[in-house]
């Protein structure tokens, strides 16, 4: 019987094989090799007929067998230290996750913002966007989702769970949105960002000078469009404060890790934005933060070996290592061309930037975003260099276009998590996820081409 995973494998095998003998003019053989095997990537990735990790692995040992590289040369995507900051993210997150960090500061934002329908909702939004700009989007949704279910109980919403209220449904998708929107914050907010970083080198306090007013931005963008699609049917609880107080009562006194998780993260933090002063680079800084959660006792190894998405670093080594490919065999910059041509003789930067962030916004809703920035992002890198541009002056946009997933619950796991919750309907999401979108779109041109130019290059 053939599988669907067999059956994505012969579609992809069979449109390379296409690819690698239909002439293209202007490259080597290792270039239209490395072209080749782009199109297998892109049609794995797309279908994930086989989990991205599995296709990462043949593209690291396809490319001695078809002439792109020596497989040593290919292993040199898992030498970036991009994959260490993600694995000491991962174990960061993991902390903060088993701390019950994130749940006290859920229940103590509503107590000081109040327990209105519109505060409640904003809330929602920042305290998972706030989490989501240190640790995985995802961990950041999973984390707070079950209080913000409690949150919806608490407020009165009839049926909730048949898709029925509109406050629980603006509350579940303020939270997916707002965790994928507060990622636009920091190279290590999102997977495309970190994406992005490894090709740019782009310092990280630079990322968070543009990042954090455009990661601001959207979550009360978000707040606004939700609130206006989504009306609330409930009123602000009249005991509201004493219903917040009794939940933090139930946590009891701040634990020991709590505190540790806090000052672990500060320090962290603090590392991130002196990096330029200290001579720590952001890669060291994650992996300190790791081992010290680790000899504090919030984790232990265990904890953390099991909760690290060694699939997603896998995922990364094998598109880190085609994307060096292209660049290398100079496909990279036949694509561009052939871009660069259809645009005109001489398209402006604000233009070719609208073009790939559109680009990217459209298939990212039907394609996993990590996937999509390891095409995209390396290109842009070189669509850059060969206009004498700023070296991220498309690939970040582009990294934060990839996250814009607002509009499918296939688009992002969290958008699938809100809609598998039953609060949301099929149709509600795009109702709000578009706008969301053009408005992402608008704002983040705004950014990288005001606030952003002097931290790009």
């Amino acid at each position: 019987m053939v599988t669907d995973a067999k059956k994505g494998f012969i579609l992809s095998f069979l449109l390379a094989v296409a690819v690698y003998l239909i002439p293209l003019p202007g490259l080597k053989a290792s270039g239209h090799a490395a072209i080749s095997l782009l199109v297998f990537a892109i049609s794995m990735w797309a279908t994930e007929s086989v989990p991205l990790a599995v296709t990462s692995l043949i593209i690291l040992f396809a490319q001695p067998l078809i002439g792109v590289e020596s497989f040593e040369n290919a292993v040199i995507g898992f030498a970036n230290p991009i994959l260490f900051l993600m694995i000491g993210g991962f174990i960061m997150a993991e902390a903060i996750r088993k701390s019950g960090l994130a749940q006290r500061f859920t229940y103590y934002l509503l107590r000081r913002l109040g327990t209105s329908p519109e505060r409640g909702l904003f809330v929602s939004i920042f305290s998972t966007g706030l989490l989501s700009a240190w640790i995985e989007n995802v961990v950041a949704f999973a984390m707070l989702l079950p209080i913000i279910k409690e949150i919806v109980d608490i407020m009165g919403c009839s049926e909730p769970e048949r898709g029925r209220s509109n406050y629980a449904k603006a509350m579940i998708l303020g939270a997916s949105f707002g965790s994928l929107a507060g990622g636009f914050g920091t190279e290590i907010g999102t997977a495309p960002n970190l994406m992005a970083a490894a090709y740019t080198q782009i310092p990280f306090l630079n990322w968070m000078i543009f990042g954090f007013p455009l990661a601001v931005a959207m979550l009360f963008v978000i707040w606004v469009v939700l609130l206006k699609i989504f009306p609330s049917e409930v009123t602000a609880l009249s005991d509201g404060e004493a219903v917040i107080g009794k939940k933090l009562m139930e946590l009891g006194t701040v634990k020991r890790e709590e505190k540790v998780s806090v000052g672990i993260l500060l320090f962290a933090i603090l590392l991130w934005v002196t990096a330029g002063w200290t001579g720590i680079n952001s890669y060291s800084v994650s992996l300190i933060a790791a081992v010290m959660f680790i000899f504090a006792g919030v984790i232990t190894w265990k904890d953390a070996q099991k909760n690290i998405d060694w699939g997603l670093i896998v995922f990364f080594g094998g598109a880190l290592s085609l994307g060096s490919a292209l660049l290398k065999t100079g496909a990279a910059a036949w694509l561009i061309n052939d871009l660069i041509r259809m645009l005109g003789s001489d398209p402006s930067t604000i233009l070719v930037m609208v073009v790939l962030m559109v680009i990217a916004v459209l298939i990212t809703q039907v394609m996993s975003n990590i996937a999509l920035s390891a095409i995209l992002v390396p290109l842009s890198v070189t669509l850059a260099g060969a206009q004498h541009q700023p070296v991220g002056i498309y690939a970040v946009p582009v990294a934060i276009a990839c996250s814009l997933s607002f509009m499918l619950p296939m688009a992002d796991p969290t958008v699938a998590m809100a809609y598998g919750s039953g609060y949301v309907k099929l149709r509600d999401i795009p109702r709000a996820g578009i706008l969301v979108m053009v408005i992402g779109i608008i704002l983040t041109v705004l950014v990288i081409t005001t606030l952003a130019v002097p931290f790009i290059a």
